[in-house]
Parts: structure tokens; C-alpha cells; sequence
């Protein structure tokens, strides 16, 4: 089969498209021929042979991704015919080496998710893994109408979904997205938001000072949340527009730094905050993840949720790494 390998650590460069042999679903598996597969940032950093959080760096040669979305075509033991032909989508754990980048994968019945032909399946891969965060971040943010809510990456895979979610919540965004295409994706997101949605670019010169502007034009003087993924300088600039007891949700940090406002509590002004740690210290336990995923796959195939995918065909994996290490993707990568 064709699988998308790298043999050493390093560059988007050692992701190559190879010919290895066909696995075998054992007991209780199931073998999805994968049309669609999943891309995350953490791809490329196990790519360069760093350990990020509970993984370490992955043996070699290894295929990376750990998300597809296809057709079972074969079933192990003791799994019933009715698997065959299922049109599904799976999460294949969490290891190092999840072998996602492969057109033929072996995955858990206890994985699968029967898909509605509705649902595109580049759509249902996003909603696995990172719709599943999407809502597991939502949980902890409990954002309202009462609020004022910053969200940096707002183009991103998870910030679109985060854009949605807390407009339909009834709360005033101020999102953030580096580029005018960016700022003009995050726009498309709710074009019927009105003054409820003011956007952006974090590539402009004192970008700070129009986001504070554009906090004026949603007739707020601070945010009462932010929900970051970016961590670093952006992330602490992005917290300086908390008032006094705001919410800091962090789910990750793109930029490899986490927050230090999180570290602190305190904002750049001294003032406290409310840190809500998604990942890392002070994460909650979410209990079972598949219920997580089921959720998020009847957003998307209900149209609650648009989802933003950047699609890249599946040879040209190490251009997909490399795009998505460059910050020039909008929504979820995908190979497929």
C-alpha cells in the first residue's frame, strides 16, 4: 500500500511516499481504506523527533497521523460483517506513530464512527480529534451571552469552530487571524454576525491598538474570556485585553511557548485572571472521548458547524507540514 513515511527526524523534507506491505486488522479490528487523513501541528514536531507532552518521539521509520475517514474493506476476528462496506471515521490513538498517513489503516471497532453520506469525509476527519477538542475547550470556556470573547487563530481548524460556537452562544468575538486572506476566512464564518464579530489581522503594525478599537466597536472596554492556542508574545498581548477576573482557556500553545500569563494569573497590566487550563497542569479529566467525537461529527453533518479544511493531496504530505509549521493554512489539514 501507499504510506507516507520518514526514516529520519527533521524537515517536512523526510516525509516520503513509499510502498509498504498491507496490515492485517486482528481481533476486534477492522482495516478502513482511508480516502481522508488527518494533519495536526503535533505531526510535525514528532516529525522532528521531540517528545510533545504524553508522546515521546516516535520509533523509526515511522508513519505519522493518527485520524482517518474511509471505507472498511476487511474485519478481524470476532467483528461482524456489518462493518464491511461501513462508510466511517476513527481516531487510532494516542501514539507517536499512529500510522494515519496510510491508505490502508487498522483501527478499534470501538473507533469506528458510521458516517451519513452528507457528511464530507474530510469534514468528519476534523470533527475526531480536533472537533472533539472544540467542544471539550467550549466546556470549560462556558461562554454566554454576557461575554466578551477574544480567540486567537481564529482561521485555525479550532478557532473557526470556536468563532461559531460562541457567536451562536450569543456572545461578542473579537477574533484574531494573521492575513487579510485569514481575516477574510474568520468573516465568511458569520456573515449575518453583524456588530457581534469584529476581526482582526495580527500582522498589522500595533495590532494590539486595533483590536482594543475594535473591542470599542463591540461596546466593551475589556474581554471577559480568551480562548488561546498560540501561547508565546501573542498570546500574553492577546491577554492584555482580559479585564479584571477574565478567562484565560488555554488549549495549547502553537507558538511553542505556553501563555506566561498563565503561569502568573496576572494579566501584562497586574490585574487577576481565571486560568482554565484545557491541556497541561490543571486540565480536567473529560471522561470518555468518544462521546466527545460523536457530538462533534452531528455538528458537522447538521450544519451547526462549517467546517474550514485545507486540503492537500496525500503525496505531497511534507508540503502540508510545511505550510502548516508556516502559519499559511486556513482550518483543519487534511491530506486526501
Amino acid at each position: 500500500m501507499d504510506a507516507i513515511r520518514h526514516h529520519t527526524y527533521g524537515p517536512p523534507e523526510t516525509l516520503v511516499l513509499e510502498q509498504v506491505p498491507d496490515p492485517v486488522p486482528g481481533p476486534g479490528q477492522v482495516l478502513v481504506a482511508a480516502r481522508v487523513h488527518g494533519v495536526h501541528l503535533l505531526d510535525t514536531a514528532l516529525r522532528r523527533g521531540e517528545s510533545t507532552g504524553p508522546l515521546p518521539a516516535p520509533p523509526l521509520p515511522a508513519i505519522p497521523g493518527r485520524e482517518v475517514a474511509g471505507t472498511v474493506v476487511s474485519v478481524g476476528q470476532d467483528v461482524g460483517d456489518g462493518w464491511l462496506g461501513a462508510r466511517v471515521a476513527a481516531h487510532l490513538g494516542a501514539t507517536p506513530d499512529g500510522g494515519g498517513y496510510a491508505r490502508l489503516a487498522v483501527a478499534s471497532v470501538g473507533s469506528l464512527h458510521r458516517l451519513p453520506d452528507r457528511l464530507d469525509l474530510a469534514d468528519a476527519v476534523a470533527m475526531i480529534g480536533t472537533g472533539r477538542m472544540a467542544l471539550m475547550t467550549l466546556e470549560v470556556a462556558h461562554v454566554g451571552p454576557e461575554d466578551v470573547v477574544v480567540i486567537t487563530a481564529a482561521a485555525g481548524g479550532l478557532g473557526s469552530l470556536f468563532v461559531q460556537s460562541t457567536l451562536d452562544a450569543g456572545a461578542r468575538v473579537l477574533a484574531l487571524a494573521g492575513g487579510p486572506r485569514k481575516v477574510r476566512a474568520v468573516r465568511g464564518l458569520a456573515p449575518d454576525a453583524g456588530q457581534r464579530l469584529a476581526v482582526v489581522d495580527v500582522f498589522a503594525d500595533d495590532w494590539p491598538t486595533d483590536a482594543r478599537r475594535a473591542l470599542g466597536r463591540l461596546r466593551a472596554d475589556t474581554a471577559t474570556a480568551l480562548i488561546d492556542g498560540v501561547g508565546g508574545d501573542l498570546g500574553a498581548e492577546a491577554a492584555a485585553l482580559l479585564g479584571p477576573g477574565g478567562r484565560l482557556v488555554v488549549q495549547g500553545w502553537a507558538s511553542g511557548s505556553p501563555n506566561p500569563v498563565a503561569a502568573s494569573a496576572v494579566t501584562p497590566a497586574g490585574d487577576p485572571v481565571d486560568v482554565r487550563a484545557v491541556v497541561g497542569p490543571g486540565a480536567p479529566a473529560f471522561g470518555d472521548l468518544r462521546s466527545y467525537q460523536r457530538r462533534a461529527l452531528e455538528r458537522a453533518a447538521s450544519g451547526e458547524w462549517r467546517v474550514l479544511t485545507h486540503r492537500v493531496a496525500f503525496a505531497e504530505a511534507a508540503r502540508a507540514h510545511r505550510e502548516l509549521e508556516e502559519r499559511r493554512t486556513v482550518g483543519k489539514v487534511v491530506l486526501g
